[in-house]
């Protein structure tokens, strides 16, 4: 960010009103006198003047420092007239590693779905058997994600990216290796899949703590989208990608190892990113979060975090279960495993540049609850259309529906996210996130289970058709629109970080 931005904040002594009178409310309250300089009720400072700008540790020779309530220093200007933060370009470094990391995993996650018949001809099984390659890999998610939790909230983004490049290596390999036995090991290929699922939840879960860290209030919303829809946008070049690698049985080994081969560059440079920067960028990312299990009492008697979470967990879900089953949703009509891959390109695509079009915009306008209250309806309602989209037989319908339904998706993601980290200010960032996506993935693998169940048989008309799964999956999207259109009138919407400055 170049050139200053200034922001005059006051500090507050009130403890947030969701918090009940016990120990975890006495923990907050402490942590927030000292991220304030509160101190028995008396400010030490009455009014700060922020500034951020772009930072180098040699440009700050010439600043002093303070020591604030809690005993941290920031860096503080010559003239004495305001504190001020420093960004630090380094940061791109790491926010690039993040993105390279979200997308191979994920492309990565759809490597056989998006060929999933030629795949089940490869491995001489059905594509029912090679969903489980998705499915298992989503569960695998939900088992690391107290692991990625505790990782993210004691030794920060660094180690847990660390953490994900090693498992994405190993995983890659060793699927490879069970191409390449005679006859095909699936059993190997299962488990470099779950390695693999197991990494993903620490580059997921980390691009809020990351931009907490990192980045100012004017470029979190932005930061968390890049990072967190690089994910999304791996599963489109796998879909895109990976029919044209493997277009037939015989085919299917060198396409792992490709992937292979592309997941390893990316991960290496991992072990070369920084752990924090040089001083705190912002007021919030100088503030001491609650211990762990103080983290998950509180959240789990805020009951802001639960209307949205839910909902995000739904959508997610619904979309790892679209993202895994669209060929076998639309090949029964008459499309061929290209045009499905072309239709996951677009419901990817288009939400990432609409997701790109709107953080900005919230990150100005920090309108995020106005935003998920017109974004939710619009997503069950595209779910609602999707159950009629396959037996056009065109593919404008599908790729249309899917266009908006990407749209409205992708841009909710990034702003529900900084939103939630708002609404639970001062938890940190990792748990709510984390939980969140754990969700997600979780319902994720139930929805690709009950709707391969709900297929068609070879007698339906057409043949293993999916409309019952969709008509499922419809219904269930609808059940969390209520969820949101109660957020503001259920549990407090009140901007905690933003209310000490960022």
């Amino acid at each position: 960010m170049q050139g200053d931005q200034v922001e005059r904040h006051e500090p507050n002594s009130e403890v947030d009103h969701l918090l009940s009178e016990d120990e975890d409310s006495m923990e907050m309250a402490e942590l927030h006198q000292a991220g304030t300089g509160d101190k028995g009720g008396e400010s030490q400072v009455h009014q700060v003047e922020s500034r951020y700008t772009d930072g180098e540790p040699s440009q700050m020779e010439a600043s002093r420092t303070i020591s604030r309530g809690d005993g941290d220093e920031v860096a503080l200007a010559d003239n004495g007239g305001y504190v001020e933060y420093r960004v630090y370009k380094i940061r791109w470094f790491g926010l690039t590693q993040l993105v390279l990391l979200n997308i191979v995993v994920s492309w990565d996650w759809l490597s056989y779905s998006a060929v999933a018949n030629t795949a089940a001809q490869f491995f001489s099984t059905t594509p029912s058997i090679i969903n489980w390659l998705s499915t298992g890999f989503l569960f695998a998610f939900v088992v690391a994600a107290p692991a990625t939790i505790l990782t993210l909230h004691k030794g920060g983004p660094r180690l847990a990216i660390i953490t994900s490049s090693l498992l994405i290596l190993v995983g890659n390999w060793i699927r490879y290796g069970g191409t390449r036995t005679s006859p095909p090991n699936f059993g190997l290929t299962m488990f470099g899949q779950i390695l693999i699922g197991l990494g993903q939840p620490f580059v997921l879960a980390a691009p809020t703590r990351y931009s907490d860290l990192w980045f100012t209030p004017a470029g979190r919303v932005s930061a968390t989208a890049i990072a967190s829809l690089a994910n999304p946008f791996g599963g489109a070049l796998g879909q895109l990608i990976n029919p044209f690698l493997a277009t037939k049985a015989s085919e299917i080994p060198n396409m792992t190892l490709y992937v292979a081969i592309i997941s390893t560059v990316a991960s290496l440079p991992s072990f070369f990113i920084p752990s924090k920067p040089p001083t705190p960028v912002s007021p919030a990312s100088n503030h001491t979060s609650p211990s762990l299990p103080s983290t998950i009492r509180i959240l789990s008697r805020n009951p802001t975090f639960w209307l949205l979470s839910l909902p995000f967990a739904i959508y997610v879900g619904f979309f790892n279960s679209l993202s895994s089953l669209l060929t076998q949703i639309l090949t029964p009509y008459g499309f061929s495993e290209t045009d499905s891959g072309i239709a996951g390109a677009v419901l990817i695509l288009v939400g990432l540049v609409s997701a790109a079009i709107s953080s900005p915009i919230i990150d100005r306008t920090k309108a995020y609850l106005p935003f998920i209250k017109t974004a939710v309806p619009i997503i069950a309602l595209s779910y609602l259309a999707f159950i009629w989209a396959p037996g056009t037989r065109s593919l404008a319908a599908p790729f249309v529906i899917l266009a908006v339904l990407g749209a409205a998706s992708f841009s909710l993601v990034p702003v529900a996210l900084e939103w939630l980290v708002e609404v639970t200010w001062p938890v940190g960032p990792e748990a709510g996130s984390t939980i969140c996506w754990a969700g997600g993935q979780l319902l994720g693998g139930v929805f690709i289970v009950l709707s391969d169940a709900l297929k068609a048989g070879e007698g339906a008309s057409p043949p293993f058709t999916m409309s019952r799964a969709l008509i499922f999956q419809a219904v269930v999207a609808a059940t969390a629109v209520p969820c949101t259109l109660a957020l503001g009138w259920v549990g407090s919407v009140e901007k905690g970080r933003l209310g000490v400055g960022g």
